[in-house]
């Protein structure tokens, strides 16, 4: 059983991992949270029989062998130093860190310490997803040729906090939503990305000169190119997900969500299909991985380098967006 402690007293820890992490085989031991009070309460809530205030007081703690870091993105850096040096696991929400040097840092550290690193992108745990991914391995659409994600949602008001008021923090819809469709896509395609253009949106959510919604092209490495629309401000929305290549078309309908849900129609000469998808949990797909990667048996869903990917895609998405150019993205090494 892999022994877990908490770092970020978060929503998204309340809401989803905290269940994935119990219902994969771990155990949650301790909680980290700046407030005593809120460390107490949320432990409390949750079953967790430890709660703490300082960083070295949880990594440093012989009962835990892996840590979720899920606290504001300037704060995962230090967090994940602290973890790797003291041998800890770490699966880190995305964005891994506000700068491609700070999350490179983060990914060498792990490896010199000899632990699992994974970035938390949910999204390939999706079905759907995987349906489209074995689709176009199998070739099924011939070569790929272009792509659109539209993942324009509506942030709800308990989230609408530091997303919205903190650059420092990494806010903003580019490095919260943009990221996942570049890991998805990545994942997907099997392809990396090399060049972004954008235009960024305030549409009156976002405030601190950040940006509530964006719309961009990706281009990849293979000659794919990939339309994406991201928001926090479209309350009725659906998601989808289109692969488009030379013998056919891949349709994924609201697809790109926090839960298993959503179809997968394949459009080619013989007409269309809906694909058979294996909806399961999400994060519990992805901590299947993670406890079997600490186990010597297999690679987490979505790793370091994976982490790094995406912020440097967001990053280039950011800057495109600011100066009207077309940015090269940096390799994630």
């Amino acid at each position: 059983m892999t022994r877990w402690g908490l770092i970020g007293a978060s929503t998204i820890a309340h809401e989803w991992v905290i269940d994935a992490i119990r219902a994969t085989g771990g155990d949650i031991v301790s909680l980290l949270s700046s407030s005593a009070e809120r460390g107490k309460a949320y432990a409390a809530e949750h079953g967790i029989p430890n709660a703490v205030t300082e960083l070295s007081a949880l990594v440093e703690d012989p009962q835990i062998d892996a840590v979720y870091i899920s606290t504001t993105n300037e704060l995962h850096k230090a967090q994940a130093l602290a973890a790797a040096k003291a041998g800890k696991h770490i699966l880190c929400e995305k964005p891994l860190a506000v700068s491609l040097a700070d999350a490179r840092e983060m990914v060498e550290a792990a490896k010199a310490a000899g632990v699992v690193m994974a970035t938390n992108h949910h999204l390939r745990g999706a079905g759907t997803h995987r349906a489209m991914r074995d689709a176009i391995a199998a070739g099924r659409i011939g070569r790929p040729l272009s792509a659109r994600v539209f993942h324009a949602v509506y942030l709800p008001p308990h989230l609408q906090g530091w997303r919205l008021d903190k650059p420092e923090a990494g806010g903003g819809v580019i490095l919260d939503i943009t990221v996942h469709d570049t890991d998805t896509l990545r994942f997907v395609l099997g392809d990396d990305p090399v060049e972004a253009v954008a235009f960024t949106q305030q549409g009156g959510m976002a405030k601190a000169g950040l940006e509530d919604a964006v719309m961009g092209v990706l281009r990849f490495k293979s000659g794919v190119i990939a339309q994406f629309h991201d928001g926090f401000t479209t309350k009725f929305a659906e998601t989808g997900f289109e692969i488009h290549g030379t013998e056919g078309s891949l349709i994924g309908r609201n697809c790109i969500s926090q839960r298993p849900v959503g179809t997968v129609t394949l459009r080619n000469a013989e007409g269309e299909q809906e694909l058979p998808v294996d909806h399961q949990n999400l994060y519990e797909r992805a901590l299947l991985d993670f406890h079997a990667a600490i186990a010597g048996k297999g690679k987490p869903l979505c790793n370091g380098e994976d982490g790094i990917w995406s912020l440097a895609t967001g990053l280039a998405v950011v800057k495109a967006a600011a100066t009207g150019q077309a940015v090269s993205i940096e390799s994630g090494f």
